[in-house]
């Protein structure tokens, strides 16, 4: 097949050396056309490849992934190469400093990565709580140190590719060091993003590498180079993720967060050198859809991501949900005609999330921390348990508004329920290789440009790395009125809760792999991700085609719907069902591969978000 992004000749490996002089070389990597820019909903073709393919959210990105592809690198490389371009052109959304969720597949084993940050030692139930024992305001506790947490990334990235890599760990970095020193241009997005960024400016060195002089953002368009980050990546090529957790890079690290003047933090050298990858068992569940058995796996806790989506899936198939197709009206973007789901399945699929978001909060946390409701994740998933739940559903009724939760398993753990807290930040990965691979990479510093802290690494070059902010995960309430603690409180070594939903699906009866997808968005990526999944399993629509659908919701509150993409008399309808609609941005950034035929010959289709920059490119 053609390739599917305008660049330059595709990549060949050469001679595999351990030296990180010339690494580019090595790879035959070369330096793609700039990103298109990106302007609110920008439709996307969709693609179609034979032998492999790769989705993330910025074409740089796409591209070095594919590249590596090329070159004969796994999906495990890819995603090492594609995560090292993002940290540098969409330093918003993740990077070195913040954590991850990785689902990977060899065609017969699923395994979880879990490279979500932890709490400092040093760190306790109260970190978010005043002097006067209230909670902080969140982005008092968002900006500066304190909300800081053990970055995991590239720890996790180094364990995988252990296991599952082909080219060797130092040529993976090629395209960002090259990207990195030659400069890139600034995207439409990034500039979007500066130009309503309130604290980043504060940060002396994010204020002189993200603004000019008289303190305007770079400009879309212009060339951004970053030597300090390119100088830490070729440490971390030659040294491994030792060179980010130990050494001067992590002392700089920690002199970031300690030091600042008005919100320091409690991470320690010790916390960098002590952080462990988790390799967890994923969570999946069987899943009905148009007469076909599927069984969908994603993160177990500390993600909430799986289990929710399992829910709301679960609770919608005791529903008449699957009798309701798609209705033809404004689901085009500013009113234009476009599918868009109805009010009568916008009622069921809201409501079952409402009654999964109350388990959500009630009880999930880190699993080293938090004892499962019945001594299992699975009792939340159980058939019989999701039945119940449905009947609470007033299928021609009103919504209930705010959902209870409910009691699964035999034991019901003694947790309150966490105050309702903002979400934010990721970017995600789906790639598949030539050789039967596949992963579902969510990646992520939680806020738009994390803690508003760029370290140069101890480099002493412009650029450098934003930390996470991920400690504000947690709930910064640690426990209710009557002395109940919340499962997801601030714990020394704890990893906070997450929506974070890399997803695999695979046909029940033969295990071949069907999907691979996810998305960012904070609490919404439960929604944008169950979205998609549902296009394409339930009602047959195309990757693209089902990531393009308008997006739509509930936290277990009000029913959220995206701005003018959902005609009058749907909102009327929810309405007149006592829903409290509100139109909003969603700006998700879904990214899915799904298998697929043509003329009796196996295909990949890909969808990538019109609301971000991502794309989609394979062979």
């Amino acid at each position: 097949m053609q390739r599917l992004l305008t660049s330059v000749a595709v990549a060949t490996l050469l001679t595999a050396c351990s030296s990180v002089s010339n690494l580019s070389s090595q790879v035959g990597y070369t330096v793609p056309p700039p990103p298109e820019s990106v302007s609110g909903f920008n439709p996307k073709p969709g693609w179609t490849t034979t032998k492999f393919a790769v989705a993330a959210a910025n074409p740089l990105a796409t591209d070095a992934g594919y590249q590596i592809l090329k070159a004969g690198g796994s999906a495990i490389d890819a995603a090492i190469a594609v995560q090292m371009v993002l940290a540098l052109v969409e330093p918003q959304s993740s990077g070195l400093g913040g954590g991850a969720f990785l689902l990977h597949s060899n065609g017969s084993v699923v395994e979880a990565f879990d490279g979500r940050e932890t709490a400092p030692a040093a760190a306790d139930e109260n970190l978010f709580m005043d002097a006067e024992g209230k909670p902080m305001s969140f982005y008092d506790g968002v900006v500066g140190g304190r909300s800081v947490g053990t970055p995991g990334t590239v720890r996790m990235l180094e364990l995988a590719h252990k296991q599952y890599g082909k080219l060797p760990w130092s040529q993976l970095f090629a395209p960002a060091i090259e990207l990195a020193e030659g400069g890139f241009k600034v995207s439409t997005r990034l500039n979007a993003l500066l130009k309503d960024e309130k604290y980043l400016k504060n940060d002396r060195t994010a204020a002189a590498y993200f603004y000019t002089a008289d303190g305007t953002p770079v400009s879309a368009g212009s060339t951004l180079r970053n030597p300090a980050l390119a100088d830490v990546l070729r440490q971390i090529a030659s040294q491994g993720a030792n060179a980010l957790l130990a050494g001067p890079v992590a002392e700089a690290i920690v002199r970031k967060v300690q030091t600042h003047p008005t919100n320091p933090g409690r991470l320690a050298l010790s916390d960098l050198a002590n952080y462990q990858v988790k390799k967890r068992d994923p969570i999946c569940f069987d899943y009905s859809a148009a007469g076909k058995a599927y069984r969908i796996c994603g993160m177990p806790p500390p993600s909430s991501g799986a289990i929710t989506i399992g829910q709301i899936l679960g609770i919608l198939n005791n529903t008449p949900a699957a009798t309701l197709s798609l209705a033809s009206g404004m689901g085009g973007v500013s009113g234009t005609v476009a599918p868009a789901p109805s009010a009568d399945w916008l009622h069921l699929y809201t409501e079952a999330s409402r009654l999964a978001f109350a388990d959500r909060n009630q009880y999930l946390g880190d699993p080293d921390f938090v004892e499962p409701p019945g001594g299992t994740w699975m009792s939340l998933l159980d058939p019989g348990y999701l039945s119940q739940r449905a009947k609470l559903i007033q299928v021609n009724g009103p919504s209930m508004k705010t959902a209870k939760p409910g009691v699964p398993g035999a034991v019901k753990i003694a947790y309150a329920s966490m105050p309702d807290q903002p979400e934010h930040g990721t970017s995600h990965i789906s790639i598949v290789d030539s050789y039967g691979n596949a992963i579902a990479m969510t990646t992520t510093i939680e806020d738009q440009f994390g803690a508003r802290l760029m370290t140069d690494g101890g480099t002493g070059k412009a650029g450098g790395f934003l930390l996470n902010n991920e400690l504000t995960d947690f709930s910064f309430v640690p426990k209710n009125a009557e002395g109940q603690p919340v499962a997801n409180r601030v714990q020394a070594g704890k990893r906070p809760l997450s929506s974070m939903a890399p997803t695999l699906v695979f046909d029940k009866n033969t295990g071949q792999l069907v999907m691979s997808g996810g998305s960012p968005g904070g609490q919404l990526i439960i929604h944008f991700t169950a979205k998609t999944l549902y296009g394409v399993l339930n009602w047959g629509l195309l990757p693209q085609q089902a990531i393009d659908l308008p997006n739509f919701g509930s936290l277990n509150g009000p029913t959220l719907l995206e701005e003018n993409r959902f005609a009058p008399a749907t909102l009327e309808a929810l309405k007149t069902r006592g829903h409290e609609v509100r139109e909003m941005t969603m700006t998700s950034g879904l990214q899915a591969i799904v298998r697929g035929q043509a003329h009796g010959m196996p295909l990949w289709l890909g969808g990538a978000d019109p609301r971000r920059e991502g794309v989609v490119m394979g062979d």
